[in-house]
């Protein structure tokens, strides 16, 4: 018992990107848990290469490659958007959606041009997340949050990140971009996952 309770208090997240880092960290304390960045850890900053075909694979690469430099829990979160009117995309390829080297705001701006002329009713989307907690014995649990809505026919807001500017959740008429950070934190896919991820904690705990 004493253990887990260990295991829940202090985890190693395997991203670079500050906006998830900021994201997870406010919401992990939430749950009473610290949380140490790779770069915090002195961990190498090498990307770690995503070659797979789904969040979940991704996911677990991430997390897999840290666990392997470390002690300690880790987390790993891939994340991304899928249209419905253009298939799904850019789904696993959100972060390099217009290209290698790409930026947030060059991908929020390629999607509006493929989306240019779809009205309203026709721009359903969903943000993903899917986060992977690996324990030293190699243990892992699994979470998956979504959130469904729709995308915003021009860039709106200033704050979060990635396609958060243009992604209106599910029962608002602001976008992420212009909600406030306390509010997304509470409806966002990350928030999801996180606290499904949660639930299997406690599900593993109390076994």
């Amino acid at each position: 018992m004493d253990k887990e309770i260990i295991v829940i208090n202090k985890v190693i997240l395997a991203t670079q990107n500050k906006g998830k880092i900021d994201e997870m960290r406010e919401i992990f304390s939430k749950f009473g848990m610290d949380v140490v960045s790779r770069d915090e850890m002195g961990l190498p900053k090498d990307d770690i290469e995503e070659t797979g075909t789904t969040f979940e694979e991704n996911s677990y690469i991430k997390a897999s490659t840290i666990a392997k430099q470390c002690d300690g829990i880790v987390v790993a979160d891939d994340s991304g958007i899928a249209v419905d009117c253009i298939g799904g995309k850019p789904g696993v390829y959100s972060a390099r959606f217009a290209g290698e080297g790409c930026t947030p705001h060059d991908n929020n701006v390629k999607l509006l041009q493929l989306m240019d002329g779809i009205p309203a009713d026709e721009r359903g989307a969903k943000f993903v997340s899917v986060i992977t907690l690996i324990y030293p014995d190699g243990k892992k649990l699994v979470a998956r949050g979504e959130c469904e809505g729709s995308i915003a026919e021009e860039i709106r807001g200033d704050h979060g990140f990635g396609y958060d500017p243009l992604f209106i959740p599910k029962g608002y008429d602001k976008t992420f971009g212009e909600l406030s950070v306390e509010l997304k934190n509470k409806i966002s896919h990350r928030a999801k996952s996180l606290h499904k991820l949660e639930e299997l904690i406690r599900e593993q705990r109390d076994k």
